[in-house]
């Protein structure tokens, strides 16, 4: 029947559906081709609705197989992509783009531009309208090749100097790419979404002809405005430029105060800590410490020398004034459930001296003051320390067993 044969037909096409996902997934591209030519030659009789259509499905698996196929060739994916763009009109631009995409990974730098500047001048009467943020990508992109012309134009002046060099034709090149690069740039980051390519190269234009605030007033905008989905990168990109422009301490504080809030492992998170441990106010040296225990949470930071010896500088100054020992305490209390299988080992202990001499001094003295001078850690590497004759870990001893106390008063 009519209804029998429609229903072992959609069977069909989607176990060839299924033959090509299974081929592509085992990276076998000529198996992936030939199952894809049957699906291709079945959809002559098909004639069902799906919210993901034939075109698009042909589009995207074809384009993955051209791109790792062993005989496809640059002229082959042109050919099938100009196909594909004439396809479906509602999906031009994002045909457009992805060509694009794969001449610049191609290093067709000037192939790509010429695709996205016939596409930015594509109209489809009522479509344009509809495919209104597309065309701003397309832009965006444009101007980003834009951005990267003027790069080159840059470093060939900054390479020959004012002196050594008069071409006008390359400066004058130069100030043409800024132009074009500065307007498509802008357009896109007014609209909310993660920009974090077109905001920086934005920017570096921006600074390279001294327009510092309109820099500021765009890295704030990324940063702070509620619209724009959170985003850590915009608050580094923002703490950089104050760095780079001098900006006071409490500035580049209050930037990373947001930073550690939304990624307490981010590396930026030492800078950190370094600035609070120099402040004169007790809450930010507070939050200093807390800001270095939260970082040392992470795997990524277990062996990272320089925040040990953070904590441990700031660990050590509160034990010799024995004041603000409830820091730690607070901190602690959290953590000595897991921490000491996750830092103070004895494995660790053993591994830490044998790779690096100075992180296994900071983390002893940060696992003496914590776990006593019982630790499994501590004893391991003062004993290492002290056989060879090393005076600072014969210092470390001492000092963690006069300051025994501490530890007593931490552990509650």
């Amino acid at each position: 029947s009519s209804r029998e044969h429609k229903l072992n037909f959609r069977k069909s096409k989607e176990a060839c559906l299924s033959y090509i996902q299974d081929a592509m997934l085992q990276k076998q591209w000529e198996r992936a081709a030939e199952f894809l030519t049957y699906y291709v030659e079945s959809l002559e009789k098909d004639f069902s609705r799906e919210i993901v259509g034939p075109s698009e499905m042909i589009w995207r698996i074809g384009s993955e197989i051209l791109c790792h196929h062993s005989r496809s060739s640059m002229k082959e994916f042109n050919s099938f992509i100009e196909q594909m763009k004439t396809l479906r009109v509602k999906r031009y631009l994002k045909v457009c783009l992805e060509h694009a995409f794969h001449l610049l990974c191609n290093g067709l730098i000037d192939e790509a531009y010429q695709n996205l500047s016939v596409a930015e001048s594509w109209r489809f009467g009522e479509q344009t309208a509809i495919q209104d943020k597309e065309m701003k990508l397309i832009q965006a992109y444009r101007g980003l090749l834009d951005y990267y012309s003027w790069a080159k134009q840059k470093n060939i002046l900054l390479e020959h100097g004012q002196d050594g060099f008069d071409d006008l034709s390359v400066e004058q090149e130069m100030h043409s790419c800024f132009r074009k690069a500065a307007v498509n740039l802008k357009e896109i980051i007014k609209i909310p979404g993660v920009w974090d390519l077109f905001v920086k190269c934005y920017v570096d234009l921006l600074e390279f002809y001294g327009d510092h605030n309109e820099a500021r007033q765009v890295l704030n905008e990324y940063a702070y405005n509620s619209k724009f989905p959170a985003n850590p990168n915009a608050h580094v990109y923002l703490y950089q430029f104050l760095k780079r422009h001098g900006e006071s301490k409490k500035s580049l504080i209050s930037v990373l105060k947001i930073l550690h809030d939304i990624v307490p492992s981010h590396e930026l998170m030492i800078d950190f800590n370094v600035m609070l441990q120099k402040s004169k106010k007790r809450k930010k040296r507070r939050l200093g410490l807390e800001v270095i225990f939260a970082a040392l949470d992470y795997a990524g930071w277990k062996e990272n020398a320089k925040a040990w010896s953070c904590l441990a500088r700031q660990m050590k100054q509160i034990v010799i004034s024995e004041k603000h020992l409830d820091w730690i305490k607070q901190e602690w209390s959290s953590r000595k459930d897991w921490w000491p299988a996750f830092h103070f080992s004895r494995y660790l202990a053993k591994r830490n001296w044998q790779e690096n001499e100075r992180l296994s001094y900071e983390k002893a003295l940060v696992a003496g003051i914590l776990l006593g001078k019982g630790c499994k850690y501590f004893k391991y590497v003062s004993h290492q320390g002290c056989k060879t004759q090393v005076k600072r870990f014969r210092i470390l001893k001492k000092f963690v067993n006069k300051h025994n106390l501490a530890y007593l008063r931490i552990s509650g």
